[in-house]
């Protein structure tokens, strides 16, 4: 059993149907843990009735935390969903998971982690930022251990030394259609279509695996000499809160088990495209997906 990491904001979804705990490090935990892996969200509550209550939540969902209580509100995030079910976030600023403190009890999980997931939001504060720096630091450094740059881009909390600076701690970029012509401006990337970008993204940082989604269209997993692309399936959607969370936990978590990349792609995609058709960004994942 090997230990993997969401690490960033934890927090509470506000949506039209209900709160829903959320927040895209603890739902990659959540998922990849699924595979049988050891699961742990680190970020920060405050001792309060919605910081109690997400950590509850995370007792149920059976994830290991480490989630100190810091003197900042519980993040919340106001979400409403569009004609197509895509959702719309309004994200309360300087809270918990802004504020997550470095600690002993942190740096010794980080030396015993296979698998980290990490993204821009978490560090549009200073204090998240070098704390997610140092975890990263702390980690063994060789090709077994998994560090992914789940971009995940959120109104305006970026900026390309945020972003540059990410790139070179991941060995595993995972960013979408909207996502890649941002990132390759602000970095000042070239190449024509995608593919190019991609790859001009992979030897610039010397990444391992680049893993670009393109919703309805479909998913591509790049590696040094590999190709993956999988189309996405037709499902009923109810909602795609977490889909793409769930889409990185599944792949992470299949190659931390021995699967190949195109394995590990196309039990992302059917994981991914399940998720959909749930509500809520953490559904128990039927046995046979695994």
């Amino acid at each position: 059993m090997k230990n993997v990491v969401g690490l960033g904001e934890a927090l509470w979804d506000m949506l039209p149907a209900g709160r829903q705990i959320g927040g895209a490090p603890a739902n990659f935990a959540y998922h990849a843990g699924q595979f049988g892996h050891r699961a742990y969200a680190v970020s920060a509550v405050r001792r309060d009735e919605l910081g109690q209550e997400l950590i509850s939540k995370f007792e149920e969902a059976k994830l290991n935390m480490v989630i100190p209580q810091v003197d900042y509100p519980t993040g919340t995030v106001g979400i409403t969903l569009n004609e197509s079910g895509i959702p719309q976030y309004e994200i309360r600023e300087d809270v918990a998971w802004d504020n997550i403190p470095v600690s002993e009890e942190l740096l010794a999980l980080a030396q015993d982690t296979s698998a980290v997931c990490f993204g821009s939001l978490a560090q549009r504060s200073i204090v998240s930022r070098r704390t997610i720096q140092r975890f990263l630091e702390a980690m063994p450094d060789n090709r077994q251990t998994f560090k992914i740059f789940d971009v995940n881009l959120r109104q305006n909390y970026y900026d390309r030394e945020v972003i540059g600076t990410s790139l070179e701690y991941c060995n595993i970029l995972k960013l979408n259609d909207e996502e890649l012509p941002i990132i390759v401006q602000l970095l000042g990337v070239e190449g024509c279509g995608d593919e190019e970008k991609c790859r001009c993204l992979m030897k610039k940082y010397s990444l391992d695996i680049l893993i670009l989604t393109q919703g309805s269209r479909g998913s591509y997993v790049f590696t040094e000499d590999e190709t993956s692309f999988i189309e996405t399936p037709k499902v009923e959607v109810a909602d795609t809160v977490g889909a793409g969370d769930a889409f990185t936990g599944a792949f992470v978590g299949s190659l931390l088990n021995g699967k190949s990349v195109r394995e590990a792609h196309i039990t992302a995609v059917r994981v991914s495209a399940y998720v959909c058709t749930q509500h809520g960004a953490m559904p128990e994942i039927p046995e046979s997906f695994i």
